[in-house]
């Protein structure tokens, strides 16, 4: 089905804890600007997030990592749009090494994992699908 990307570096103004932890809930806000873009593509408009069936938190997230947010459209239904999410850490920041180190990582870390459901009302799909 329907896929989309984003890419985002983590900020310090991104950390909430002790030692530059990134807050989780700024990971699940990727996924809410992810599916915003999964409905754009299907239906022609932002629709709204529902609910999310499950979060996993996995690994943790600093200050400069950077971030890739993925998800996919999985079911449709009338308006609703079952959708399942991943983020990888795909650069790390590397304040061991000094203040402005990072590196690529040769297999990305996954951090979250999550899936949910958004709903796009009949009346603002834009549209047609073939079924």
């Amino acid at each position: 089905m329907l896929k989309a990307t984003i890419r985002v570096r983590m900020s310090l103004h991104d950390a909430h804890y002790g030692g530059n932890l990134v807050d989780g809930a700024r990971i699940l806000q990727l996924f809410g600007d992810v599916a915003t873009e999964l409905l754009i593509r299907h239906d022609g408009d932002e629709g709204l997030f529902r609910a999310y069936d499950s979060v996993e938190f996995l690994a943790p997230v600093y200050a400069g990592d950077f971030i890739e947010a993925t998800g996919e459209i999985v079911e449709v239904g009338n308006t609703s749009r079952k959708m399942v999410f991943e983020a990888k850490k795909v650069i790390a920041a590397r304040p061991d090494i000094s203040d402005s180190a990072a590196e690529v990582l040769e297999e990305p870390i996954v951090v979250c994992r999550a899936s949910g459901t958004c709903v796009v009302p009949k009346e603002k799909q834009r549209y047609k699908k073939e079924g």
